[in-house]
């Protein structure tokens, strides 16, 4: 069959190679198709929310008439074992609200969401309302405007939550609303949430907590009164109007953050003695099982010292029971700590002996044993078995472009694989860790996601993706391929390839590289890529090669190796991207004339770099909401890797884009969106200042209104059309 199909080929006048062939049945992506129509959009499996029995779960499903309900089911078979309620029954002044599965830890009452509006990255503010199944009552948790951080009490009586930066909370019993503290405004004081960079950097966005007992509300409270403000147009069509907001640089003051305790029987707030230090972190604070015993965390400036303190809540008197050093610099971000049931040790990690383990400490702060060790990395902690006495955890075992899943007892034996595939498996576990949900993915394979046992065996099929991958052939069947290669410095590093489909290694292909290259972070592993990945694609489509290489500096290959680049961002990052552009232009199907780079964020800061440090490398580059001046960026991301301006200038100027405009060559297009509240439109607004002065000739677009992401309606496929053409004209 195949020799006719090539017959009747050469007799139409076509060419007959098998590349042709392939041309001919192939599917082109089109950038639509990855974000308007979701051609490749992958299934997952979502809001298996665990019971406290741990086996069974709760969901939001859809009856054959359309109608919703949330469901208890089990985990063994995924059946429906109750309805716990219809969202059309749940209603308040005639409106219909949306249906939620956040319950109280008596699973009586439920949480409900309404006209959510997205603050920042990690904090929103909605209409909130408790649903009470018994009663079949619902509840506003306030009606003088919207809340953030709505969050039960222990025993489900109340609910706390934060309004116009002063916490409040709302009695589910009398209806009464109490407010328990009454300083906050904005750009002066929050109480309960962190401020913006608190909740970019640290992750911290709630900031109060609940004690187990339900006596006492513990909070962080934000004096940002003397923090610069940074203030953004947002574009309309009448006179404009100012967005301004407390953002502090590098170098520049932060907020003075204090600790406090609010006792709900008498009424009084207690302040936590956190040391005499005003200029500090407090990244985490976290109740502690032993009576009226808060435990916080703090850090110093400049994040190279981590101390954990004990707090009595009943007069605010602490106690440093742990203090941790690093030469360069903790990194908190990943730093995994957690309390063990039964009041007598925790768990935290470290990165003392190269990579980061799990140790265990009694509460007294004394060290009992380090429980995992290895040239590995543990990545996720996801809970402990107080029966089975199990850590159930995520590492690097195998490979550090892998991830897998283990169990091992708290006397660090006995250790256990539970995944089995090859490439980078999530879990998420049951209540009681008798089940886990196991979501596979590799570099060329979509997620596969089963229910196990936690011993690891599968108990059920949730999700395959089969429609996926039968679609995927559809449009090629190019493989991501994994390479490493040694630098003139001896360093060894990782990266993927992408080729075009008919790959001809005896021709020459122009190289697109991507890059991101950020402290810690990971380009090149083996899981699944999102819609990037299917851009990629469509790249070697019109035949391009597509390549990225982890630099130095990046994660889970060792501390040394992720911290080398302390006090130098960007040095030997660029030193790595074009070490990499020149180990490829010596490859025999690479054309060493026409290789582009381009990156986002850090990587738009990097992709600026090599268009200036490695100009005769790079035919073309693209930076998208690129750092270009490390002065202009946050205090806690900056300072972490560079300490302040004041005390490492050189470190700051010698890598900053900006400094380099005048070696500019080839085609450069910057991008950047004006309401970018992360890396500030300024960033890109004097780097073509700079460019501009130093008569080079370049591209630049901005996108109006548009943050970090630059998305909505439909920019993004104004933005990737302009990312492509770009590329296609220039490379």
């Amino acid at each position: 069959m195949k020799k006719i199909v090539l017959f009747l080929l050469l007799l139409s006048g076509l060419n007959g190679s098998p590349a042709a062939v392939f041309a001919q049945t192939r599917q082109n992506i089109s950038i639509e198709d990855i974000f308007v129509k979701g051609t490749f959009s992958q299934k997952s499996v979502y809001g298996l929310n665990s019971m406290k029995d741990g086996k069974s779960y709760v969901s939001i499903q859809t009856d054959p008439s359309g109608n919703r309900f949330v469901a208890k089911q089990n985990f063994s078979d995924g059946k429906t074992a109750k309805v716990l309620y219809y969202a059309k029954d749940v209603q308040y002044k005639g409106k219909v609200l949306p249906p939620g599965v956040t319950f109280n830890d008596q699973e009586s009452k439920v949480l409900i969401a309404d006209e959510v509006e997205d603050i920042y990255r990690r904090s929103s503010r909605a209409n909130y309302y408790v649903y009470d199944l018994a009663k079949k009552e619902v509840i506003p948790v306030s009606e003088s405007g919207k809340q953030m951080f709505a969050t039960f009490s222990p025993d489900g009586s109340k609910v706390a939550f934060v309004k116009n930066n002063n916490i409040f909370i709302k009695d589910l019993v009398s209806l009464q609303e109490k407010q328990i503290t009454s300083d906050g405004k904005y750009n002066h004081i929050i109480n309960g949430h962190g401020d913006w960079v608190y909740e970019e950097e640290f992750s911290f966005a709630r900031a109060f907590f609940w004690s187990p007992d339900n006596s006492s509300i513990a909070y962080c409270r934000f004096d940002e009164i003397e923090v610069p403000e940074y203030s953004m147009t947002v574009f309309d069509r009448a006179y404009n109007s100012e967005y301004r907001y407390k953002y502090p640089r590098a170098g520049e003051k932060n907020s003075r953050v204090s600790v406090h305790i609010y006792h709900l029987n008498s009424g009084k707030t207690v302040t936590a003695d956190i040391g005499r230090e005003k200029d500090l972190y407090i990244p985490k604070i976290q109740w502690t099982e032993r009576p009226a015993t808060l435990s916080v965390i703090r850090m110093n400036r400049h994040q190279n010292q981590m101390d954990l303190l004990m707090v009595n809540a009943s007069n605010g008197q602490s106690k440093t029971i742990l203090k941790e050093t690093d030469k360069y610099y903790i990194d908190i971000d990943n730093q995994l700590f957690t309390f063990l049931p039964g009041n007598k040790h925790f768990l935290l990690s470290s990165e003392r002996d190269g990579y980061n383990h799990l140790y265990l400490y009694n509460l007294d702060g004394k060290l009992v044993r380090q429980v995992t060790k290895g040239p590995w990395e543990v990545t996720t902690v996801y809970g402990i078995d107080p029966v089975k006495k199990r850590i159930y955890y995520q590492s690097t075992e195998k490979s550090p472009l892998q991830r897998d899943i283990y169990s091992i007892g708290l006397d660090g034996k006995e250790k256990k694989l539970l995944s089995s595939q090859r490439g980078t498996n999530y879990a998420t576990f049951s209540s009681d860790f008798s089940y886990f949900v196991l979501n596979h993915s590799s570099a060329n394979s979509p997620s596969y996601i089963t229910l196990n046992d936690n011993s690891g065996k599968t108990v059920r099929l949730l999700e395959d993706n089969a429609e996926l991958k039968e679609k995927l052939k559809q449009y090629g069947n190019n493989k991501t391929e994994f390479f490493s290669f040694k630098t003139s410095e001896g360093v060894n590093l990782n990266g993927f390839m992408l080729k075009p489909e008919d790959f001809d290694p005896a021709k020459k292909y122009p190289v697109m590289m991507f890059v991101y290259g950020g402290p810690g972070s990971q380009n090149v592993a083996d899981s699944w890529g999102g819609g990037r990945h299917q851009w990629n694609r469509m790249l070697t489509q019109k035949g391009y090669i597509v390549v990225c290489v982890d630099n130095r500096g990046t994660g889970f290959r060792g501390a040394e190796f992720k911290k080398m680049t302390y006090l130098n961002l960007g040095k030997y990052e660029t030193m790595d991207q074009i070490e990499a552009a020149r180990w490829l232009g010596r490859q025999s199907y690479v054309d060493a004339s026409r290789i582009g780079i381009w990156g986002w964020s850090y990587g738009g800061y990097m992709s600026s770099l090599c268009l200036t440090k490695g100009a005769d490398v790079f035919k073309m580059g693209i930076a998208v909401a690129p750092v270009t001046i490390w002065k202009f960026y946050d205090s806690i991301y900056t300072e972490r890797y560079m300490r302040t301006p004041q005390e490492n200038n050189a470190g700051y100027e010698d890598n900053s884009p900006i400094n380099f405009a005048d070696r500019l060559k080839g085609k450069f297009l910057l991008i950047h969106g004006t309401a970018d509240d992360n890396v500030h439109f300024q960033n890109s607004v004097l780097f073509s200042e700079a460019l501009i002065q130093k008569n080079k000739a370049f591209e630049q677009a901005y996108y109006p209104n548009k943050n970090h992401n630059i998305s909505g309606g439909v920019t993004s496929v104004h933005l990737y059309t302009k990312l492509t053409d770009f590329i296609l004209n220039n490379l």
